[in-house]
């Protein structure tokens, strides 16, 4: 997903020890690219153990690349809303993807636009149908289509486009680029990705291409969650128990219910397979098909006399086979842009971000989704190339988070962010003076339970030695990991004496970490009261 950005002009309005604005010649394009659910294990600047993405790679070898970077809340609108404000998630107001965003918030796209730069967002919003502070924009409604998707217009008209949405989304992005860009002016683009997003749907040819290869096995992929406490044992997002044949696995409806005892499915499943696949033209079908077919022929000669250990291997290569296949066309893609931006010479003066609204489990603890604050789901991709500003193939670890890209990208452009934004700009790190950068550890706090995957409300602290998360709402445990010890997470030291006094400097930490962040927990009780109200909560 991508977003916007906004200017305003050389008012004295706090920016953190900015440098003198540069001219308008001097200002920077930005391009920020961002897909949905990348994990950065499926990034092969970060590992090469199950995919090569070598066009996104090429962000990190021209760039710097981070290795501890974060979100704030590890779910879709929520992480852009704080992407879009550079405020937590308590404070902008959409904590959960239930929970309305406050429409009177400024977003960086804004001030973009009104520092003079021309804005403009294409693809996947996830939220809202009308984003502020942009002269241009072509969104998907909602969580959108992988196949033949529909589009809203900035004038509010839906359109259906016939292809893969991928492409469809860079073929957008660069129509702007070649032909309806202001080119007097400098850019702030966002180019959103709807993949690598469940259901995984990948295009025919990848679908194709993936359906037979085979993908090493997380070493994590049968955990127990025997030293973790209760969230990770009642969270619902197993491969096994709650992957879904027909909705992820992509065996047709009508195969799953001729066997008795398949289970997870849901009430309404058949759509879950033929709404994204009945979107498909004839010509497509038939391309789709003979994959679709051979799954099918699969599972009903093997399932009945599968073992429960075959069935979550099975699940696992089939989820890697798709959720890949939708990633080798996102890598294909930014590569298209790219390319653009070097043959049209505007790769020089253009910043380039890719990054993921958060993480995602690839059968690390035997999960998919996302949520929690365990590694996986809590970290994310993050490159960024800036010509002659980052040293190429630079590799940085401090602790940084999407909360800090709007004034990240304000800076960069010599705009003033204002004084309620909470994130730190990255641009001493991006220019290699890490000895001005202090922040030591990072705040996460997820709220989105009862609900789907059942992962509990939980707060944390994380530094680069170890993570304090507290689980509450209806339990009260505390988790402390040891990141560098245990960096599969599998161990829980909590109780350990020999922590003793990490665990009090960390809780120490946590409480002044939640008064400067101003999270007082109040938003959170509003809507626990207001969605009891509602039934919502049981």
């Amino acid at each position: 997903m991508r977003f916007l950005l906004v200017l305003t002009v050389l008012v004295a309005v706090s920016c953190k020890d900015h440098e003198p604005a540069p001219t308008t010649k001097e200002r920077p394009n930005i391009l920020f690219i961002m897909s949905d659910d990348h994990a950065y294990q499926a990034l092969s600047a970060y590992s090469d153990k199950l995919l090569k993405t070598p066009q996104i790679d090429r962000i990190a070898k021209e760039g710097m690349r981070f290795t501890n970077a974060s979100v704030t809340n590890s779910i879709c609108a929520p992480s852009r809303a704080t992407i879009l404000t550079g405020k937590f998630s308590h404070l902008n107001g959409k904590i959960d993807n239930r929970s309305p965003f406050d429409t009177t918030q400024t977003t960086f796209p804004q001030l973009f636009q009104k520092a003079g730069y021309q804005t403009a967002i294409f693809g996947k919003l996830h939220f809202g149908n009308n984003p502020k502070g942009v002269d241009e924009s072509i969104i998907l409604p909602g969580q959108g289509y992988y196949i033949n998707p529909d589009f809203i217009k900035k004038n509010g008209d839906t359109i259906n486009i016939t292809g893969y949405v991928t492409d469809i989304i860079t073929d957008l992005t660069l129509n702007w680029l070649q032909h309806e860009r202001d080119t007097q002016k400098p850019f702030m683009l966002m180019y959103l990705h709807k993949a690598p997003h469940r259901p995984w749907w990948p295009s025919p040819e990848k679908f194709k291409e993936f359906s037979k290869m085979t993908f090493p096995e997380p070493e994590t992929l049968f955990d127990t969650y025997e030293n973790r406490g209760t969230a990770a044992k009642t969270a619902e997002m197993n491969l096994l128990k709650h992957m879904m044949y027909s909705h992820d696995s992509k065996v047709r409806p009508e195969i799953v219910t001729a066997k008795e005892g398949v289970t997870p499915e849901i009430a309404e499943f058949e759509n879950s397979f033929y709404g994204p696949y009945g979107r498909a033209n004839a010509e497509q079908k038939a391309k789709y098909d003979p994959v679709i077919d051979s799954i099918g022929a699969y599972f009903k000669t093997h399932w009945p006399t599968m073992t429960d250990t075959e069935k979550m291997k099975w699940k696992y290569q089939r989820y890697m086979q798709d959720y890949l296949g939708t990633i080798a066309s996102v890598d294909e893609n930014v590569g298209r842009v790219l390319d653009y931006l070097d043959d049209s010479a505007l790769a020089d003066n253009t910043i380039v971000v890719y990054t993921s609204d958060q993480g995602f489990y690839l059968g690390e603890h035997g999960w998919f989704d996302k949520r929690f604050a365990y590694n996986e789901s809590f970290k994310t991709p993050l490159l960024i190339r800036w010509p002659h500003v980052i040293q190429p193939g630079t590799t940085e670890d401090e602790m940084v988070q999407n909360l800090d890209f709007a004034q990240t990208l304000l800076e960069a452009a010599g705009i003033a962010a204002p004084d309620d934004m909470q994130g730190e700009s990255l641009v001493p790190l991006l220019k290699g003076h890490k000895e001005s950068w202090t922040r030591n550890s990072v705040y996460y706090h997820y709220y989105e339970y009862p609900a789907v995957h059942m992962v509990k409300r939980h707060y944390a602290i994380v530094n680069k030695d170890y993570k304090l998360i507290h689980f509450y709402y209806d339990v009260d445990e505390w988790e402390l990991y040891d990141r560098k010890a245990d960096p599969n997470e599998m161990n829980n030291v909590y109780h350990d004496p020999a922590y003793a006094e990490v665990v009090q400097q960390l809780k120490t930490e946590l409480t002044e970490l939640r008064k400067t962040y101003k999270d007082s927990g109040e938003l959170d009780q509003k809507f626990i009261q207001k969605y009891k109200d509602e039934n919502w909560l049981e």
